[in-house]
């Protein structure tokens, strides 16, 4: 599991693919979140800009990212 910390409140589902370097640009994150590629505490979501919070969990290509603060 993948572990990414919050520096605000939030952040949005394409930057913590980012963050965790399963996807190399904004655009490549645009674009698996589309295809619905990627789920959010076990429900798929196709919104880049999802905010994620403290505790939600994250699932793409069999890696998981946990945020935390």
């Amino acid at each position: 599991m993948i572990k990414v910390k919050l520096r605000d409140d939030f952040i949005k589902l394409g930057q913590a693919l980012k963050a965790a370097n399963l996807v190399e640009s904004g655009v490549d994150a645009k674009n698996v979140i589309q295809e619905g590629l990627v789920s959010v505490n076990g429900e798929t979501d196709t919104r880049r800009g999802r905010k994620l919070i403290a505790g939600d969990i994250v699932d793409f290509n069999g890696e998981q990212i946990k945020i935390e603060n």
